[in-house]
């Protein structure tokens, strides 16, 4: 897969996944574990909208292969 995300929107997408999984835990809110899919995204640097969309945010414009 093409890397499509930057540090930083990777890193921030990682950093919400988690506190959306940590809150669903806490509270028992089922709508919380929808933060898995930022968090794989943001582990993966691939996501299938950016796809669709065309979007890349990787420094210096690269689409290099991890």
């Amino acid at each position: 897969m093409a890397c499509q995300m930057g540090s930083q929107d990777r890193m921030s997408r990682i950093v919400a996944g988690v506190i959306l999984i940590g809150f669903a835990m806490i509270t028992g809110n089922t709508v919380g574990w929808a933060g898995i899919i930022p968090l794989v995204t943001g582990v993966t640097g691939w996501c299938p909208l950016y796809s669709y969309l065309g979007m890349n945010t990787c420094e210096n414009g690269d689409s290099k292969n991890h």
